[in-house]
């Protein structure tokens, strides 16, 4: 079994990461509190209660959006520095800027004239993202987070989680971390079961642990032992995966992601959070 090397990945994040990954790692792997995780991520805190600020490295605007929502609570959870405050003035914000059906846009209109990736563009009528809304929802539902905005974002979910043929890997993803979260787990493991076919269909999941691209690997849509996912796949496939992600550690100590890099500023941050992510997930499946 491939392990990765934490003194190069430690390295690595002193030399490239931003305060907010550094932190996070400290916690995780360091031993740290959880106090200056919340610092870290109070500091892309808006006075509208949202977060911005590129926390989201694809989206350089200061004004708040989902995905910088979706990405500092996501820190938070994964930290285990939670932060109910801010959880819940992030929910008033999603609340205030909701889509009639509930949940939250993939982009709100404040990217307008701001740098950002190709395909941070609001969408045409502002539907729901089951990309934003599965995320979201599922981290706070994690920490039982009680708010009308989650209430509306799950009713949202379980009445789309039957019509998920032809959606996309992302949406997918999304939609299954939504159900390691959501407190119904019999309804939960039920409509994982039935998303096997979705999951099955060509170009969702690439098998091959050496697939190059913009792929989508098990390990994205059951990164846990304790993923509802996760029985889908052969231990032989997620073993597989896991040495290919331990052995993918860079010379420089960091991992890569596998999307488009369209800027500088957007390539040093995703991979200093794809490097921890990492070392996370290999962790929580015994590698290191």
């Amino acid at each position: 079994m491939s392990a990765p090397d934490l003194d190069a990945a430690t390295q690595f994040l002193a030399t490239n990461a931003r305060v907010l990954e550094r932190r996070w790692f400290e916690r995780v792997f360091g031993g740290a509190g959880p106090e200056p995780v919340r610092a870290a991520v109070a500091a892309y805190h808006n006075p509208d209660g949202g977060l911005g600020h590129a926390l989201e490295p694809d989206g350089r605007c200061p004004g708040s959006q989902p995905l910088a929502v979706e990405y500092g609570l996501h820190v938070l959870h994964d930290a285990a520095a939670w932060d109910e405050g801010l959880a819940i003035s992030a929910c008033d914000w999603l609340a205030a800027h909701a889509p009639g059906e509930g949940g939250a846009v993939f982009v709100d209109p404040a990217i307008a004239g701001w740098p950002h990736a190709p395909w941070w563009v609001p969408e045409p009528g502002a539907p729901a993202s089951l990309i934003t809304t599965g995320l979201i929802a599922g981290t706070l539902h994690a920490h039982w987070v009680r708010h009308p905005w989650l209430d509306r974002a799950t009713d949202l979910l379980w009445r789309r989680v039957g019509s998920m043929a032809g959606t996309g890997p992302y949406d997918l993803r999304a939609v299954l971390h939504f159900l390691d979260h959501v407190p119904d787990r019999d309804r939960a493991r039920t409509a994982v079961a039935a998303l096997a076919p979705v999951l099955a269909a060509p170009g969702m999941v690439a098998l091959d642990p050496a697939a190059a691209g913009e792929v989508h690997t098990p390990l994205d849509f059951a990164p846990l032992p304790g993923s509802l996912a996760r029985d889908l796949f052969s231990e032989d496939v997620i073993a597989a995966h896991l040495d290919h992600l331990a052995a993918a550690q860079r010379e420089d100590g960091g991992w890569m992601f596998n999307w488009l890099a369209w800027s500088p500023a957007a390539e040093r941050e995703w991979r200093g959070g794809v490097t921890v992510r990492a070392l996370q997930l290999l962790r929580a499946n015994g590698r290191c």
